[in-house]
């Protein structure tokens, strides 16, 4: 999802890009990750590769989040700054901060108390490999930095009935209850967690962004500024749907942090805020949903 929306983003300005799938490169292994970028004459590289998912999937495979993400960036940074990449964006996420972290959570907020439980395996993989840029551009004075996106959203997003992130989750739930005619929808957890939800395009746009500026913050999160509560957020994906039913939780389910805001005036002070709205954007992913499922072509892992 965020790497199709990179490269949407960088066609449109006329910029070529190289890419692979996880098919042609397996980054975990380093010897190929080194091949790679001593193969290709790369100048910039924006790192969005990851295991990701849910709370579901973050709390059943904590091993393979950790192992995973942590070879990724270590095999992909090191390999860039030995290759003459000269600049390296690497994308984390605001799940890094800690669970009692201050909202809304700053970029000085980072290692200042634990890690949220639910997503702690990821989180130490995405920490290791921003702390990473640092010190390379700390000591060898590569131009290395990191972004924090806020959770994400939009066209290519992972439908998997339990790995898949709250959106798309929801975008398929009410899909499915509208279709079948179910009168009743449960969501995990109270409904009372409030998280931000960014639009991919938007994040494309504020890492372009990013790219542009001589001297980058080393972190910056890239978000909205602007939360809502999961009941609220079923209800507004209940109405772009069509579902008409009723919409109740199973407090028996992790709500995960209470809140997850992000503090947005780093960023702000370079220039950049987002622009496509909630409701937009969800009725705008809802159509990709729609277009994919008539293809055969909804992405399901």
């Amino acid at each position: 999802m965020v790497g199709s929306a990179i490269v949407r983003a960088l066609a449109t300005r006329g910029f070529d890009s190289v890419t692979r799938s996880r098919d042609q490169l397996d980054l975990c292994n380093q010897q190929a990750t080194n091949h790679f970028f001593a193969e290709n004459k790369i100048e910039t590289v924006i790192f969005c590769a990851g295991r990701v998912g849910g709370i579901h999937a973050n709390s059943t495979y904590p091993a393979e989040f950790i192992h995973e993400n942590l070879s990724m960036a270590l095999n992909s940074i090191h390999a860039a700054w030995q290759h003459g990449v000269r600049r390296f964006l690497y994308l984390g996420s605001t799940c890094i901060y800690p669970g009692s972290a201050p909202q809304p959570m700053a970029e000085s907020c980072l290692l200042t108390s634990p890690l949220e439980k639910t997503n702690e395996a990821y989180a130490l993989a995405k920490i290791a490999g921003l702390k990473m840029c640092e010190f390379y551009r700390q000591q060898y004075g590569a131009m290395f930095h990191s972004a924090m996106p806020t959770n994400l959203y939009g066209p290519g997003d992972n439908y998997h009935p339990e790995n898949s992130h709250v959106m798309p989750a929801l975008i398929r739930r009410f899909h499915e209850a509208k279709e079948a005619g179910t009168g009743e929808v449960m969501i995990w957890g109270t409904g009372t967690p409030r998280r931000e939800f960014l639009h991919v395009d938007d994040l494309a746009d504020g890492l372009l962004h990013l790219l542009s500026l001589g001297d980058p913050p080393d972190l910056v999160n890239v978000g909205t500024g602007v939360d809502v509560s999961i009941l609220e957020l079923a209800g507004l994906v209940a109405e772009v749907v069509g579902f008409a039913g009723k919409i109740t939780t199973d407090p028996s389910k992790p709500d995960g942090t209470p809140v997850k805001r992000t503090d947005m005036s780093l960023m702000h002070s370079t220039g950049w805020q987002a622009k496509i709205d909630l409701r937009t954007g969800i009725e705008q992913t809802y159509q990709d949903f729609l277009a994919k499922l008539e293809a055969g072509a909804v992405r399901l892992a």
